[in-house]
């Protein structure tokens, strides 16, 4: 009897653990790809970029310079700069105002040199330091005018010690205004540095735009970007930018706005005004944050030319932030934003023999730069927006039916702002409506379908700012990369799926915002991270690499079980076939912390018996890179045996596309 027992209780921890072993070894998830029924076109601007002057993304960033302050604009006219006399200089400086004659640049700084003894120095402290590297050449430049004696100009960047990595010889200033230009190397790399701009002799000056630039900048244009940040743009190989923001384009009130025309032209002459992220939280207070506009319109549609991205301009449409000042400008007023608008049109698009057109030409761009669309607001809500948005399109569709309009669905994916404007912009028929999501990682799993169901017409989806946002309390890590986690980026590749199945509704997406330095940083998580020399892709980066460098030309039907497959068993697919380059591309997004398999099944001819299986994964959820550890998280690539049927394991929070030759 007890030998019974034992053989009854032995079969019932086997049945036991047989059904454990089921559970864990489940079958696969089987999902068709119908390789011979091409879909909806994938419009080629279907991934793109999103670029907004936060987090220090323009000077202190992507702008290249590397003096702040440096035409003395900001309201505290000395805020970064420092004075010092040595070795018995009697000098003085004084900061003078000629508003009246400058409107735009009205400060100017008056060097006075008492006696020929020792060195006057002014020490500018850079974007949290002027970062140099070792044998590479530097661009110092200065505007200066000899007002009496003879005093002599000189510059020197040194390290955080004080010492000296670089400089230039004495030059005399002499005569009227102008611009003295002077190339230097650098001995050492510096991460913090100063520049030291030295003055001797005797005599008294006027000096302005103090300048600094590394000479190997983006295309190797004077003035220009920072080179390996517009890389880094340039790698993800985007189908549009949209420029310049945000909530830059509304300011918090309406003085503050964008206004694209004081962007162009001579730099000394662009008008500095207060970056509203100087003071939008308080915790994260940027005082030293303004924008001097070296980087205005003209700059950002020649960026999207040098990497092949569509414009996408954003203009302020008379209305400032609705969660600030929720100012407006009136309706009989609003003739002055509509001719900005069209404006911009023209000094994109028009002939040189017209006003703005002829101004592209004087700047060096005769050639047009094939402007298709031009959005209208930035997050806007509310009846007072549908009004000024139908004043614009009537103008704009009227003189230029050819260019799309990009409208606002308020600052939430869903609600009763959100579900207005959607309805009022569809009858409106706009080219695009503009929704944005920054949400936690299950609204991005759960909004894999989200528009699988959607109505189909004539206006298309926007997304046009979105990212996974990890709670603050799960993060292990104080580093500002740490939000930008693996699992953040495997649940926005689970959504793009979606986004991707249903690219007839969906046309452009954008993750947002796009740049952030480690130490001068308002919002995050943020795609790309950078310091005064260094910078870092996120994880998040190349899940958009890897969808815009797979996107292919037509979306083909995916499914399990007759449905879409977006969240079963925590799988998530897309897939489409390139016709330009003869590939089928698969996209699987396995969202669960457990490897799974993956049945696919093609129908349809694919000639290749190996495919490409580039794959995206961590196995710590939180895991991310930073500038210190940089390739933490990096795609990996290898080759596989393909035939018709495939069973795939998939690691736990992995993106994986996998590329058949057809």
């Amino acid at each position: 009897m007890n030998q019974i027992n034992r053989l009854l209780k032995r079969a019932a921890l086997l049945a036991v653990a047989f059904g454990s072993l089921q559970v864990h070894g489940q079958s696969p998830v089987k999902i068709t790809v119908a390789a011979n029924q091409p879909g909806a076109r994938i419009s080629p601007h279907m991934w793109g970029i999103f670029f907004e002057d936060i987090n220090f993304a323009a000077d202190g960033g992507l702008y290249a310079e590397l003096v702040k302050n440096r035409s003395f604009e900001f309201p505290m006219p000395m805020m970064g700069w420092k004075q010092t006399r040595l070795d018995g200089a009697d000098a003085s400086l004084l900061v003078v105002n000629r508003s009246n004659a400058d409107g735009n640049n009205p400060r100017y700084a008056t060097v006075t040199l008492n006696n020929d003894k020792g060195r006057f120095v002014l020490t500018n402290e850079g974007f949290r330091g002027v970062g140099v590297e070792k044998d590479h050449a530097y661009n110092f430049s200065i505007m200066a005018h000899a007002v009496s004696g003879d005093v002599n100009i000189s510059a020197e960047v040194v390290d955080e010690k004080g010492s000296p990595v670089g400089h230039t010889e004495p030059v005399k200033v002499a005569g009227d205004w102008k611009t003295y230009q002077v190339k230097f190397a650098c001995s050492q790399t510096v991460d913090k540095g100063k520049l030291n701009v030295v003055f001797t002799g005797k005599g008294s000056i006027d000096i302005d735009m103090v300048s600094l630039f590394p000479e190997d900048t983006w295309k190797h244009r004077p003035g220009g970007l920072r080179a390996d940040l517009a890389q880094k743009l340039a790698d993800l190989h985007p189908g549009f930018m949209r420029f310049p923001g945000g909530c830059i384009v509304e300011g918090r009130e309406l003085l503050n706005r964008y206004q694209w025309k004081k962007t162009i032209g001579n730099v000394a002459e662009r008008q500095l005004i207060m970056n509203r992220w100087n003071v939008e939280f308080s915790y994260r207070n940027a005082p030293d944050y303004f924008q001097s506009f070296g980087l205005g319109f003209f700059e950002y549609f020649q960026l999207c030319e040098d990497i092949g991205a569509s414009p996408l301009p954003i203009l302020n449409c008379g209305m400032a932030c609705q969660f600030n000042s929720a100012e407006v400008a009136s309706v009989n007023q609003i003739d002055p934003y509509i001719q900005d608008a069209l404006d911009l049109i023209e000094f994109a698009n028009g002939a040189t023999t017209t006003k703005w057109g002829a101004l592209r030409a004087k700047l060096g761009h005769p050639q047009p730069f094939n402007l298709k669309m031009i959005g209208v607001g930035n997050e806007q809500w509310g009846e007072q927006y549908v009004e000024r948005y139908k004043l614009f399109a009537a103008a704009l569709k009227k003189a230029h039916p050819e260019v799309k309009l990009v409208t606002s669905s308020g600052p939430d994916p869903d609600g009763d702002r959100f579900n207005y404007l959607t309805q009022t912009m569809r009858t409106e028929k706009a080219g695009f409506i503009d929704e944005h999501y920054y949400r936690p990682p299950e609204w991005f799993l759960k909004n894999a379908s989200r528009y699988d169901n959607y109505e189909r017409g004539d206006t298309k989806i926007f997304a046009g700012e979105y990212a996974c946002h990890i709670p603050d309390a799960s993060q292990k890590d104080t580093r500002p990369e740490s939000h930008n986690t693996i699992w953040a980026a495997v649940c926005e590749a689970a959504l793009m799926t979606g986004l991707e199945r249903n690219a007839d509704v969906v046309q452009m997406a954008s993750y947002a915002p796009l740049f952030a330095r480690t130490d001068a940083w308002q919002w995050r998580p943020d795609l790309i991270w950078f310091d005064n020399l260094h910078s870092v892709a996120t994880p998040n980066y190349y899940v958009q690499q890897l969808f815009a460098t797979n996107r292919g030309t037509a979306v083909l039907p995916t499914h399990t079980d007759g449905k879409s497959l977006a969240g079963q068993d925590s799988i998530y697919s897309s897939a489409t076939l390139d016709a330009d380059n003869h590939r089928l591309i698969i996209k699987l997004v396995n969202a669960s912390a457990s490897v799974k398999t993956v049945s696919v099944n093609v129908l349809g001819n694919t000639t290749g018996k190996k495919a490409e299986w580039i794959q995206l994964s961590g196995t710590d959820k939180l895991a991310f890179n930073s500038i210190d550890h940089p390739d933490v998280i990096k795609p990996s690539s290898r080759t596989i045996a393909w035939t018709r049927d495939n069973n795939l394991k998939l690691d736990g929070v992995s993106v994986n596309v996998i590329v058949v030759p057809l």
